[in-house]
């Protein structure tokens, strides 16, 4: 039986979810039912997730402006910000 489509949350919510799904699974307490819907709530937060920043960076090239004229160009984010996301943080 599908689940009925929800609206996306934000994406500060979505990680927030994100990290509150992380906090529960790291405790190692959960029988196994419960830490699979977790994970695959986690999945579905991730991927909605993924899909505002892909439509943020489009957005935002968009509207870089060269000159007087608005000129797409792509997104490049600074190497050196660390991606919220990622986890191999050193």
């Amino acid at each position: 039986m599908p689940a009925e489509e929800k609206p996306a949350a934000s994406f500060e919510t979505g990680l927030q979810q994100l990290e509150l799904i992380v906090k529960e699974m790291e405790s190692g307490e959960l029988p196994l039912e419960r830490a699979l819907e977790l994970f695959e709530k986690g999945m579905q937060l991730s991927e909605s997730c993924r899909k505002q920043l892909e439509e943020a960076e489009t957005r935002i090239e968009m509207l870089i402006r060269k000159g007087d004229k608005v000129q797409a160009e792509p997104f490049r984010p600074d190497p050196l910000r660390q991606d919220p996301l990622r986890q191999d943080k050193a």
